[in-house]
């Protein structure tokens, strides 16, 4: 059996998850990573994506927006400024999201921030991915 190690996800609403893992995965800035117990000490930035918990029972995954994640190496926290699990996320309204930014990504308005609408459209793709 893999080494156990503390994993907390904190939101700014609630204590998101606290518990226990034989790996975290999720995506940074600088792309994918998986942490096991025993990692060097690091810090990244959060980017929208799925966070892969594997517990002892199988995996959970959930959506995790953006935030900043310590990684120590007998545990991982992750602030994050929206984490959700799957029966919690509103897909209606996910989709709604994903079409108004794709929209304003083809108008290329004058005014359009850009990466504003890129990232509106990354957060909804997260989400339905989350409907499986």
């Amino acid at each position: 059996m893999a080494e156990m190690m503390k994993l907390k996800v904190i939101t700014p609403e609630r204590n998101f998850y606290d518990g226990e893992a034989s790996m975290v995965e999720f995506t940074t800035t600088e792309g994918d990573i998986g942490i096991y117990k025993d990692h060097i000490p690091l810090t990244a930035i959060v980017a929208p994506g799925v966070l892969t918990i594997h517990e002892p029972e199988g995996k959970r995954e959930a959506a995790l927006i953006s935030g900043f994640a310590e990684i120590l190496p007998d545990g991982v926290t992750i602030l994050a400024e929206v984490a959700e699990w799957p029966d919690e996320i509103d897909y209606s309204r996910a989709q709604e999201a994903k079409e108004r930014a794709e929209r304003r990504l083809q108008e290329k308005a004058p005014n359009l921030d850009v990466a504003r609408a890129e990232l509106a459209l990354k957060r909804a793709l997260v989400r339905l991915d989350m409907r499986k």
